[in-house]
């Protein structure tokens, strides 16, 4: 049976500042024989303007998302953050407009964070077998918040990464615990976001992993440039980067 074909939902800081991690994806589903489009004119979600009070704002960019999107098979996107603004907040800006209503639940139905379109989609259990994936070295895994605790993603990384030949997972404690980047919060309340970062690479290190992954640059930035300052060499990686075998 041929697969749907796979629109493609760049997360801003990967396209602006992390485009590696968006060619890992392309790379992956390449392997897996999965069709692809990507629309040029995308643009932000509108999560940032959602999270910081501008609904108007952030309503005039789901609206344009939906336009671009809509008639998409499905969509895979490699940040939890943006699917959770597009299945849970899209509905909740157009609920008094019941024909946008219609659509933008039509859109969240079709939006998949890349590790849960792998394996509850794709069904791929066997990384090494089915995308070519090796690492040697031991990788701790970070739970981002909107991952986790907003869309449930917990299992699908997780297996994904425990099923890499040659890598070795390692659980940090309290892996859901917030990096402390939150988008604006991290520009508006800079000591407790470093407070909140100085205590997941804490435990981090306390690991002893090469690596910490994620599926949200967002974190992963954070926690990689707090490493660096302490002079760490702990590489933070996107699960799409160890997955194809990139940047490692």
């Amino acid at each position: 049976m041929s697969k749907q074909t796979a629109t493609l939902f760049i997360q801003c800081l990967v396209d602006s500042l992390r485009p590696e991690i968006g060619d890992a994806m392309v790379h992956i589903l390449e392997r897996l024989g999965v069709p692809m489009h990507y629309p040029p004119e995308q643009t932000c979600c509108g999560q940032p303007a959602f999270n910081s009070g501008y609904r108007a704002e952030a309503t005039k960019a789901a609206r344009r998302f939906i336009d671009i999107f809509e008639d998409s098979e499905i969509i895979v996107c490699p940040s939890g953050s943006c699917v959770h603004m597009v299945r849970h907040h899209y509905p909740e800006l157009f609920k008094d407009e019941p024909g946008m209503l219609v659509r933008a639940r039509r859109v969240a139905a079709r939006t998949y964070e890349f590790t849960e379109y792998l394996v509850d989609v794709l069904g791929v259990t066997d990384p090494g077998e089915e995308l070519g994936s090796r690492f040697n070295g031991t990788v701790t895994y970070h739970d981002s918040c909107h991952l986790a605790r907003g869309l449930g993603i917990r299992r699908q990384p997780r297996q994904l990464l425990g099923n890499i030949p040659g890598l070795t997972l390692v659980e940090m404690d309290e892996s859901d615990r917030c990096c402390g980047f939150g988008g604006t919060f991290s520009v508006k309340y800079p000591e407790i976001s470093t407070a909140m970062v100085d205590d997941k690479v804490k435990t981090i290190l306390e690991t002893g992993a090469d690596v910490v992954s994620g599926c949200d640059v967002s974190c992963l930035m954070n926690i990689a440039g707090r490493l660096s300052r302490i002079g760490s060499p702990v590489r933070a990686l996107h699960i799409a980067e160890l997955l194809a075998g990139t940047g490692v």
